[in-house]
């Protein structure tokens, strides 16, 4: 491999681009999960499912039991009240 100083490197400005970069927009489409949700979606097992009927009940429950853990500094997840 042929090395190269770094003049020749920087040979280049930032806006000149190699052919092989060059994109072809004409083939481009648009992103299919733009328009999606970010939610995380956990599977409950059906006996709790039966007690936790929504998403409100399952996060009211898990909130409670965040506030009786003793805190965790070095956790990267925190607890936000409504």
């Amino acid at each position: 491999m042929k090395k190269t100083s770094k003049t020749e490197n920087n040979s280049h400005s930032m806006g000149d681009l190699r052919p092989e970069y060059r994109l072809d927009y004409s083939k481009a489409r648009p992103n299919r999960f733009a328009g999606q949700s970010h939610e995380v979606v956990v599977v409950l097992d059906p006996d709790i499912a039966e007690v936790f009927t929504t998403s409100e009940a399952v996060n009211a429950a898990l909130r409670a039991l965040l506030k009786t853990m003793p805190p965790r500094a070095e956790h990267p997840l925190t607890v936000h009240e409504k």
